[in-house]
């Protein structure tokens, strides 16, 4: 049986367990989701989080009954009378384009649904689910209708699998990237300075500058050149991209003293980068101009949506565009699957890659005609045939100028990430009226090419923070070594130890307060920096550092000089 299937009549199974104990209850919706299900209701009373083993009993109780679920049609009239007592059910009925009202009945349940459902409840494994917790839900997802309480379960084939997954959700939890940048002085949030606008440390902002970078020896390798654009814009430039058009609720209006046009902070880099492409006459000699930017973006994303570093109102992006020739497509993206690749192996990410293509039947939410939209999706998945690349397809997951290649990253833990992306986008140029004279001396339109390497350096800082749990590799560690006294008569020594790092540009601090050693390690542990090294007598007789490595714990007693040629060496390679 489909394990979708199972999870959507679990959810039915949990609607009839709340109406047997709680029987006022007004249901909403309760379909499958990914792991699991979940049910939106109203009660009369708040359904407290302790209640929910009691919901949970109740579903095995019926399970273990052999419910049926038994399919019925039935006029629109008759469903009305049948959810006469449910008023989101009523709403859900007048809103049927159909003739005809699909129903399912599981013991005295009752659900206005169109299925698949099992045919009864042998086919659950009943120690294989659980109800894991509440939250508010708008009916509808509209902030204008009544707030519902939303129950969530999760439902797998098996025990052994329910098992593993709440053992990495429990892992999951410890690695928050919002507690542990919180416990590493990462980064804060301020209510005075506003949600979605987070403040880094000079820890984190040390972290942050190394994964830029990165990003920017590997764009520099293919031939991208950074600039610096704006962070607001005359809403002229948007209306012509046609992010206006599509994105105008998402972003932020500027107001001005002195003039009544409108300004907008910018959501994306791309429309500038069309106005350094267009400042000069341009030949098929130029082309590709790659032109990169890691200009900070603004999004008025809803309050309720926002979370941690993975969702922000304020962030950068790693961005860069190629403007070319047709003919030089292929190269490019080539080019960049090269860099996002090493990356990838650089932070020890596994990836898979998405083929987002257009809705053809909704195009409304896309620039450009059925022509172009088959074109460039053409080529896109023949640059992936030729490169021998494995993808899945993904309908609607385009941009709205352009088919596109999205890497979505597997962590440590399992979980995906969408981050880099590689965009073709015919339509942006023409919309601008990009030219370059080519060698017939006619004009042409360039291709644009839109891509991304790591995404946003922000989010990507907080799913590292997941994925490493806290413990950088060396390179990107804001303080990569302590350096830590015996005693008094030692901080001589290790003051010179930590000027000798710093001058190798290692990022070292001298750990000589007034704590026992012992202790000084454990907040060494638990601020995972990477190196430890003690000093006292047999150190300072020696020339030595006795090393305590994060990982391995004690390593000995090793020559200074020694250290100094390791970690830069493991600096220099990026090991992981």
């Amino acid at each position: 049986m489909n394990i979708e299937t199972i999870r959507h009549s679990l959810a039915h199974i949990m609607a009839y367990a709340i109406q047997e104990l709680y029987p006022k209850t007004k249901f909403g919706i309760g379909p499958a989701v990914e792991n699991g299900f979940y049910y939106d209701i109203e009660t009369q009373k708040p359904i407290r989080p302790e209640e929910l083993s009691k919901i949970e009993e109740k579903m095995k109780e019926l399970i273990k009954q052999d419910i049926k679920f038994k399919k019925k049609l039935t006029n629109k009239a008759q469903a009305k009378k049948i959810f006469k007592s449910q008023p989101y059910k009523l709403e859900l009925i007048k809103e049927l384009k159909e003739k005809n009202a699909t129903i399912y009945e599981s013991g005295d349940f009752i659900d206005l649904c169109k299925g698949p459902h099992i045919k009864s409840g042998k086919e659950i494994t009943p120690d294989a689910f659980k109800l894991t917790r509440i939250a508010g839900a708008y009916w509808k997802g509209s902030e204008k209708n009544k707030m519902l309480t939303r129950i969530y379960g999760l439902a797998f084939a098996s025990k052994r699998e329910l098992i593993d997954y709440l053992n990495n959700l429990a892992e999951a939890e410890k690695r928050d990237h919002r507690i542990i940048g919180q416990k590493l002085d990462l980064f804060v949030f301020s209510d005075l300075v506003g949600p979605g606008l987070p403040l880094f440390t000079f820890k984190g902002a040390t972290i942050l500058k190394e994964i830029k970078d990165y990003c920017n020896e590997l764009q520099n390798e293919i031939g991208y050149q950074e600039v610096q654009t704006p962070n607001m814009n005359r809403a002229e430039l948007f209306k012509i991209s046609g992010h206006y058009e599509k994105f105008k609720d998402d972003m932020f209006k500027v107001v001005s003293h002195y003039t009544e046009e409108d300004y907008y902070l910018k959501p994306m880099n791309c429309p500038q980068h069309t106005q350094i492409y267009a400042s000069k006459p341009r030949s098929y000699k130029d082309l590709p101009i790659r032109i990169a930017d890691f200009a900070q973006l603004y999004r008025d994303e809803k309050t309720g949506e926002l979370s941690g570093l993975t969702r922000l109102r304020g962030f950068a992006q790693d961005d860069g565009h190629s403007f070319c020739k047709e003919d030089q497509i292929k190269d490019e993206f080539k080019s960049v699957l090269s860099v996002i690749e090493k990356a990838m192996k650089t932070y020890g990410m596994n990836y898979k890659i998405r083929f987002s293509l257009w809705d053809p039947k909704h195009p409304e939410k896309y620039l450009g005609d059925t022509k172009i939209w088959k074109k460039s999706q053409q080529m896109l998945e023949e640059i992936l045939i030729e490169n021998k690349i494995e993808y899945f397809r993904a309908i609607g997951e385009a941009a709205m100028y352009g088919p596109k290649m999205d890497l979505i990253s597997k962590d440590s833990l399992g979980r995906e990430w969408q981050i880099s992306t590689i965009q073709l986008d015919f339509i942006m140029p023409q919309r601008f009226g990009l030219k370059y004279v080519d060698s017939d001396g006619k004009d042409k339109t360039p291709v644009m090419i839109h891509r991304a390497i790591v995404g946003s350096p922000e989010r990507f800082f907080g799913i590292l923070i997941e994925h490493y749990a806290g413990s950088f590799p060396v390179w990107l560690s804001p303080i990569q070594a302590w350096v830590v006294p015996v005693g008094d008569n030692h901080k001589k020594y290790a003051k010179e130890i930590c000027e000798k790092l710093l001058n190798e540009k290692i990022r070292a601090e001298i750990k000589d307060d007034n704590n026992t050693i012992s202790k000084k390690i454990r907040e060494g542990e638990i601020q995972k920096i990477p190196y430890l090294l003690i000093v006292g007598d047999k150190e300072i007789k020696s020339g030595s550092v006795a090393v305590r490595e994060r990982k391995k714990g004690d390593v000995g007693m090793i020559k200074f000089a020694q250290f100094i040629e390791q970690i830069k060496k493991e600096i220099e390679t990026k090991k992981s």
